[in-house]
């Protein structure tokens, strides 16, 4: 048999097995909305109605805080909660807020060991945040103290800024900033209980101090509510020299979704 047609016949099989595959694929596992669980087309997707109800952030909105606006005040406008109480990160970007399917999303990754949700969420932050990934230096994830991640085997964070260095090129530095207590779950506390709780929570961690030192960081969560571990966070980072210190987050809860 001459070789370009072994090497035809050979990617014509290639191309049925792998088509037979994801047959199989998706009769084991059939491709489910993303957000609500009902059967979709392809894998990866969100249903119509799931669709309709994702609130992603766009312009206009405060340049510091990402809070969105009602209407179009101008470029470099800001929003009076960050006037009165400038934050310590210097900018938060979020994709989506924190309700319906996209909050189905977040616990979805993070209680349901939903990890096939990382990338298209991350995909998402990305388009988010380009204006701050374009700019920065690494990627860093908000960390698990060790004895929550040992028991938990799984940080959602760590997940969304692995893809979004992965899609965005940047350095991934997941074992630079470390917690160095132990806190008890925000979920539930007030905003002054969350600042008390995670309060010198953070570390840049021994011999990674050249990680950080005039570096411009993009610091990865899950949701952005009070902006408390962030916070803590961030003065952690400009503690150990960061230059600057942006934040992105998959979604953000307005008082309304909190």
């Amino acid at each position: 048999m001459p070789e370009h047609l072994a090497h035809s016949l050979a990617k014509t099989f290639a191309r049925s097995a792998s088509v037979c595959l994801r047959r199989i694929v998706d009769i084991v596992y059939p491709p489910v909305c993303l957000g609500c669980g009902a059967l979709t087309g392809r894998h990866g997707a969100v249903c119509a109605s799931c669709w309709r109800e994702i609130r992603f952030i766009e312009r206009p909105y405060c340049e510091v805080l990402g809070l969105p606006f009602s209407y179009d005040a101008g470029p470099g406008m800001l929003c009076a909660q960050a006037i009165a109480h400038p934050p310590a990160f210097d900018r938060l970007r979020a994709a989506t807020i924190f309700d319906g399917a996209a909050r189905n999303m977040v616990h979805g990754l993070k209680y349901r060991d939903r990890g096939d949700l990382a990338p298209i969420m991350a995909g998402w932050m990305e388009r988010a945040g380009r204006d701050c990934l374009d700019r920065c230096d690494a990627i860093l994830p908000v960390p698990l103290h060790r004895t929550r991640f040992v028991l938990r085997k799984f940080n959602q964070s760590a997940e969304l800024a692995r893809h979004l260095a992965k899609r965005t090129g940047k350095p991934y530095l997941p074992a630079t900033l470390v917690r160095t207590k132990r806190t008890k779950r925000q979920v539930g506390l007030t905003a002054r209980a969350r600042e008390d709780n995670v309060r010198a929570a953070f570390a840049v961690a021994a011999g990674h101090e050249a990680d950080v030192l005039g570096k411009r960081i993009v610091l990865i969560d899950d949701v952005y509510t009070t902006g408390a571990t962030v916070s803590a966070a961030t003065r952690a980072l400009k503690k150990a020299g960061a230059a600057e210190v942006s934040v992105l987050t998959f979604a953000m809860a307005l008082a309304e979704t909190i």
